[in-house]
C-alpha cells in the first residue's frame, strides 16, 4: 500500500481541485498551522483527477474554502493515537478559527461524497474482509507507548486484542464470534489501542469506535443482521464505561500530549525546510 493522500480544495464557487501527495504519514501535523500554510503546499503537489481508493489512500484532506469546512483522515499520525488524539484535534481547531473540523471515519469515499461524486468509485472491491489475527499478550506488536491494535471485549468477562494491520474485525460480521472462541485472553487492557469493539451477545448489541478511517464503515449494521449496532466514532470512553476490562493507562508520560504534538509538528516543519 502506498504512502499517499489526496488533497481536495473546494473553491468559493463550488468547483474543486484534486491534488495527490507522495506522503501521508503525519498528515495531521501539516494541519496545525492553518489553511494558509496548507494551501502554500499545493504548488509542490501533483494536480490530476486520480482519486486514490480505499486500498491506496493512506490519508486525505478536503478544504471547503467557501463553507470553511475541513475534512481529513490519516492512517498514521498523532490523531490516530489514543494519548494524542484529543490534543491534536484541539491544536488543529486552534489553527483553523471559524472552521468546522471534521475527522473522516470512512476515508476516501467520504471526500468524494462531499463534492457530489459517487463514493463507490473508491470503495474497496475485495471479495471479503481479511481477518485480523488475534495477538497474545506478549506479542511484539503490542510493545511501545502507542501500540495501536483493536480491542475486542465480550460482555464483562472477555478481552482480546487484534492486529490493526488488517480489515477492522467489526467488518467480519457474526463470523467474528466464532473466531473469538480461540483468541488469546488479555484480562484487563491498559494499552493505548487505536480502535475497539464491544459485543453483548445476550442483548445482541454491538458498539465500536476508531481513531482512523475504516473503509466500509457504512456497511457495518448490514453485516450484523438482528443486532443493534452503535458507532461511537472516536469516543473510546464509551467502550471503557461499557466494558470493565478496558482501562487505558494515564496519558501523561512526562511530556504533556500537546507539547508532544507541537514538538512533532516543529520537527516536521524543520525537515521540510531542510529539503527546500
Amino acid at each position: 500500500m502506498g504512502n499517499r493522500a489526496n488533497v481536495v480544495v473546494v473553491r468559493e464557487n463550488g468547483t474543486h481541485e484534486l491534488y495527490r501527495t507522495g506522503w501521508a504519514v503525519g498528515l495531521d501535523l501539516d494541519l496545525l498551522d492553518g489553511p494558509t500554510a496548507l494551501l502554500a503546499l499545493l504548488p509542490g503537489l501533483r494536480r490530476d483527477d486520480w482519486w486514490l481508493d480505499d486500498l491506496m489512500a493512506e490519508g486525505g484532506v478536503l478544504l471547503d474554502l467557501g463553507r470553511k469546512v475541513l475534512v481529513f483522515f490519516t492512517r498514521e499520525g498523532p490523531s490516530t493515537e489514543l494519548r494524542h488524539r484529543a490534543a491534536t484535534l484541539d491544536l488543529i481547531r486552534a489553527g483553523w478559527p471559524g472552521w468546522e473540523i471534521r475527522p473522516s471515519y470512512e476515508g476516501a469515499a467520504e471526500l468524494r461524497g462531499y463534492v457530489g461524486l459517487d463514493p463507490e468509485h473508491v470503495r474497496r472491491r475485495a471479495a471479503g474482509p481479511a481477518p485480523a489475527p488475534f495477538l497474545a499478550p506478549d506479542d511484539e506488536e503490542l510493545l511501545g507507548p502507542d501500540p495501536g491494535g483493536v480491542l475486542v471485549t465480550v460482555g464483562q468477562d472477555r478481552c482480546h486484542l487484534a492486529s490493526d494491520a488488517f480489515d477492522h474485525p467489526v467488518r467480519e460480521g457474526r463470523a467474528l464470534l466464532d473466531r473469538l472462541a480461540d483468541a488469546p485472553e488479555h484480562g484487563i487492557c491498559r494499552l493505548h489501542v487505536s480502535s475497539g469493539v464491544h459485543l453483548d451477545p445476550e442483548r445482541r448489541h454491538l458498539g465500536w469506535w476508531s481513531l482512523s478511517a475504516t473503509p466500509g464503515a457504512h456497511q457495518v449494521p448490514d453485516l450484523w443482521p438482528g443486532w443493534t449496532v452503535e458507532f461511537w466514532r472516536d469516543r473510546w470512553q464509551r467502550h471503557a464505561r461499557t466494558a470493565g476490562r478496558f482501562d487505558p493507562a494515564p496519558f501523561d508520560d512526562g511530556e504533556p500530549p500537546r507539547a508532544s504534538v507541537r514538538a512533532a509538528a516543529a520537527e516536521r516543519r524543520a525537515a521540510r525546510a531542510a529539503r527546500g
